[in-house]
């Protein structure tokens, strides 16, 4: 059930639910998870609560991720799990029982969204597998649609299995959609993740070479259906040939960083480097994959004539609130390259006209424009696929490379 609450009002349900009993501390261990949505398809996830420096922390488990969550507040029986970025987070009372009974918040523009959730310790799966023959391992041509509208989308599901557990994720043209982990049970696939902002669960039935009935739940409400077929040429578009630009148009800016600095494209650190400008925001997780590997790439490359520059599109339009999200953001991946704040949020349609009319529009979030050392767009990479995609990060990472090292020769 999705509810939007007020913080007094989320007090009094969390005093509801944590009854007269005493409760159990809050275990380390493995730990199973759901939210709990109105239509009863719950999102399963994992985690693994641990002791380090004195302290409770939290490992999210999505197939090969184990996001660390540091922020893990207990008093008495409450519980308060903030994720690392995301603007969202956990908060529960342990039970007489040992378990987890609250509810999952993300703040959207103005209000939190609250989503009730479960938490069981000492499971240690995402579901229980029925014997079964099927094996889904391989690539898949996929074709979402939506339930409310005739929208359809295209996307290439690589999955691999390992007796009934299957691991693996769906690629598109924001890059992918993250670390999923599920079984075949019987003729059925289970896939979910979980990381604080991204929540799915997917649903299919395995007949051959196809897989049908499939079931998309994202997050409180949203539902979509699929279907797939086993294709092991299945691609999408070229990622360098997705975001247009105008020819002949100055490529220029000007935004706060941080410290509330203005940073400007024309000043003379930029001049005659090759600058790579990532269109990003602390909400998104294509993002922090895309952050994580700039990151590195910037340490490596910044004293061979490199510079890049993050441009932040936060979920609101408050400073302070922008600031906090984008600075916990830049420590967690030890960011030294600047991040600024566009100001407009992610949502508004005219987001592109605002602030980079140079380019025909903001397909997806990351989009990294590649400015040569005269300053002008070079290419734009649309969307990033994480190192959940196996061969297609490390594939895609070589790209940037090969692509950087042509300008610097250039």
């Amino acid at each position: 059930m999705t509810r939007i609450w007020t913080g007094s009002l989320l007090l009094i349900f969390l005093s509801v639910v944590s009854g007269v009993a005493a409760p159990l501390p809050f275990r380390n261990g493995p730990w199973r998870a759901y939210l709990e949505r109105q239509d009863g398809n719950n999102i399963v996830f994992n985690f693994e609560v641990k002791d380090s420096a004195g302290k409770k922390v939290l490992y999210m488990r999505n197939a090969g991720e184990r996001l660390l969550v540091d922020d893990v507040s207990i008093q008495g029986d409450s519980v308060i799990i903030r994720m690392p970025f995301y603007e969202s987070q956990l908060r529960a009372v342990v039970t007489p029982e040992g378990n987890l009974n609250g509810v999952w918040m993300r703040h959207l523009v103005s209000d939190w969204q609250v989503v009730p959730f479960k938490a069981f310790y000492g499971v240690d799966y995402r579901w229980q597998a029925a014997k079964g023959k099927a094996n889904v391992t391989g690539r898949w041509a996929a074709v979402f649609r939506s339930v409310n509208s005739s929208d359809t989308t295209f996307r290439v599901g690589e999955f691999r299995q390992q007796g009934d557990r299957v691991t693996g994720t769906f690629l598109d043209a924001g890059g992918d959609l993250r670390y999923l982990e599920g079984v075949v049970s019987g003729d059925s696939l289970k896939l979910s993740t979980f990381d604080g902002t991204h929540a799915y669960f997917f649903s299919a039935k395995v007949e051959g070479n196809r897989l049908v009935g499939g079931q998309q739940y994202s997050g409180p409400v949203a539902h979509e259906t699929w279907t797939a077929v086993k294709d092991a040429h299945a691609h999408l578009e070229d990622q360098f040939a997705m975001t247009k630009w105008r020819k002949g148009v100055p490529f220029t800016f000007s935004f706060r960083d941080i410290d509330g600095n203005e940073v400007s494209l024309s000043e003379p650190r930029f001049k005659g480097k090759v600058v790579l400008v990532q269109i990003m925001g602390s909400w998104c997780p294509n993002c922090m994959d895309e952050t994580r590997f700039l990151s590195g790439f910037y340490n490596e490359y910044h004293s061979k004539g490199v510079e890049i520059v993050g441009l932040a599109y936060e979920r609101s339009t408050d400073f302070a609130r922008s600031q906090n999200s984008l600075r916990s953001f830049q420590q967690r991946f030890q960011v030294k390259y600047p991040m600024l704040i566009t100001g407009v949020a992610v949502g508004d349609p005219q987001r592109t006209e605002k602030t980079l009319p140079q380019i025909e529009k903001i397909m997806n979030f990351p989009t990294t424009i590649f400015l040569n050392k005269k300053g002008q767009i070079e290419k734009i990479h649309t969307g990033f696929s994480g190192p959940g995609t196996g061969a297609h990060y490390e594939e895609q990472k070589q790209e940037f490379y090969d692509t950087v090292n042509g300008m610097l020769r250039g």
